[in-house]
């Protein structure tokens, strides 16, 4: 059976799933705040996220049904780089591959469509499942920031990791190979 993935732009329709998600444990357990979000604050950061120049939204579908979000962030022209995160909300399609077919895509798309010539990302130390599949990708670990966010009432530890373009060039195929292996589609 071939899983089909497929990155689509946010629209009004995902606003109430986004907030349910964003609360749900299965996705905050990860993410830096773990607050309940209210309504107001979920529709003032929904409201801001419309396409700008410096961020870019996508929702994760597996087989037709939205199961997730991508984002990235601090789109930065002059540099040559920006930020991303991804979560998914739905915890029955871990294990497919969906996580790594969507960082490759992520990553053809800030090298190739923006054409810069890094992607960053922080991860919660205790996260190993996504930083060590960055680090699969060719991500390399730039910063250990301690005691960086308070989860639960205690402060936890982010790894900052990085990878360039030209990193990329030499890690894509093998990445390529092994996404075909789980039966996706990716370009040549």
């Amino acid at each position: 059976m071939t899983t089909t993935v497929r990155m689509r732009d946010i629209t009004d329709e995902d606003r109430e799933r986004l907030l349910e998600w964003r609360n749900s444990p299965a996705v905050s357990a990860y993410m830096y705040s773990d607050h309940l979000i209210s309504r107001e604050e979920h529709d003032r950061w929904f409201d801001a996220i419309r396409p700008r120049g410096d961020r870019r939204y996508w929702i994760i579908e597996v087989d037709g049904a939205p199961v997730g979000l991508a984002n990235l962030s601090d789109i930065d022209r002059v540099n040559g780089r920006c930020a991303w995160a991804y979560y998914l909300a739905d915890p029955g399609i871990r294990g497919l591959g969906v996580g790594s077919y969507v960082e490759f895509w992520v990553i053809e798309h800030v090298f190739g469509v923006l054409g810069l010539t890094k992607l960053w990302c922080e991860v919660l130390l205790s996260n190993e499942a996504v930083w060590r599949l960055h680090e699969a990708h060719g991500f390399k670990r730039e910063a250990l920031f301690r005691e960086h966010v308070v989860k639960n009432g205690a402060p936890v530890d982010v790894v900052g990791l990085g990878l360039l373009a030209r990193d990329w060039a030499e890690k894509r195929e093998a990445m390529a190979a092994k996404l075909r292996a789980k039966g996706y589609a990716i370009p040549v």
